[in-house]
C-alpha cells in the first residue's frame, strides 16, 4: 500500500465518476440507500442503545457503499444488500478492526455533540430552524444560523479526516484500526487540494440544482412544489456522495483491490 498524490482537479472527477456509476445502476444504489435508512430508523427507535449502535455501524455502512461501487465499476454484478455485511465476513481480524473503528467513531461523535452543547447551549439556531421547517432565505441569512453551521463544519472536519478512508483501509488494506485512522488523515491532508475542489464541486452541484428547480417551478407558477423535487433529489445526491467515497479512496492509495467475489449474498 502506497500513498498516491493527485492533482486538485481530480476532485471534480470523483463527483463525475460517482454520477456515472449511479446512473448506470440507479435502482440498485437507491435500494441500498433505502435499506440503510430503514436500518438506521429501526436503530433510532431503540432508546439509548440504538443511536450508539447506529454511530458504531456508520463506518461499516459507508464501506458497504464503497464495495457496491467497486462491484459496479468493475462490471462484476448487480450490487446486493450483502455488501453491508461483507466486511465482517472477510476475516476475524478485519471484523475486529472494523468494530474498533466504529466504536472510536461513536465515541468521537458523542464528544463532538457534548462540545457543541457546551458551546451553544441546549437550543441552537440550527435546531430551532429545523424544528420550524425553515432552512432557506431569511434563515440562511441569519448570522446565528451561519455561525452554527460554521461551528459544526469546523468540528466535523477533523472527524472526517480521521475516518474518511479508514474503513476501506481496514477492508482492502488489511491494516489495524489505529493505522487506518493515521493513514486516512495523512492521505486527506496530502491531497487537500483535490478534496477542496471536491467540496466546491459538490457545493456547485447543490447550488445549481437549487437554482434550476426554483427557476423551473417559478416559470410554472408553482414555487410551492420545489420541496417535492428537493426530497428525491436529496436522496439521489446522498447516494451519489456515498458512491464517490470509493473514487476518493482508489485515487489516494496505490493498492490492488481484489474482485470481492465473496461479497454478494
Amino acid at each position: 500500500m502506497k500513498l498516491r498524490l493527485v492533482r486538485a482537479r481530480r476532485g471534480t472527477l470523483w463527483v463525475q465518476q460517482a454520477f456515472r456509476v449511479f446512473f448506470r445502476q440507479p435502482l440498485a444504489f437507491t435500494a441500498l440507500l433505502f435499506i440503510a435508512l430503514f436500518a438506521a430508523f429501526l436503530l433510532l427507535v431503540l432508546p439509548l442503545v440504538g443511536p450508539l449502535a447506529l454511530l458504531t455501524l456508520l463506518p461499516a455502512g459507508t464501506l458497504g457503499f464503497m464495495i457496491a461501487t467497486h462491484q459496479a465499476e468493475n462490471g462484476e454484478r448487480f450490487p446486493m444488500p450483502g455488501v453491508f455485511i461483507a466486511p465482517f465476513r472477510v476475516s476475524r481480524a478485519n471484523a475486529k478492526a472494523l468494530i474498533q473503528l466504529g466504536v472510536a467513531y461513536a465515541l468521537a461523535s458523542l464528544f463532538l455533540m457534548l462540545v457543541l452543547q457546551w458551546l451553544e447551549g441546549d437550543s441552537t439556531a440550527l435546531q430551532q430552524a429545523m424544528e420550524r421547517g425553515q432552512v432557506g432565505g431569511e434563515v440562511l441569512a441569519d448570522p446565528a444560523f451561519q455561525r452554527s453551521l460554521l461551528l459544526r463544519a469546523l468540528l466535523a472536519l477533523p472527524l472526517s479526516l480521521m475516518f474518511w478512508h479508514a474503513p476501506a483501509l481496514v477492508h482492502w488494506g488489511g491494516v489495524s484500526a489505529v493505522k487506518s485512522v493515521f493513514f486516512s488523515v495523512v492521505a486527506c491532508w496530502r491531497n487537500k487540494g483535490a478534496f477542496v475542489v471536491y467540496a466546491i464541486t459538490w457545493a456547485g452541484v447543490l447550488a445549481l440544482f437549487g437554482l434550476l428547480s426554483s427557476l423551473v417551478f417559478s416559470l410554472l407558477s408553482a414555487p410551492q412544489l420545489v420541496p417535492l423535487a428537493a426530497y428525491p433529489a436529496a436522496l439521489m445526491f446522498m447516494t451519489v456522495f456515498y458512491i464517490s467515497l470509493y473514487f476518493t479512496f482508489r485515487d489516494c492509495f496505490e493498492l490492488e483491490l481484489p474482485d470481492d467475489n465473496n461479497t454478494s449474498t
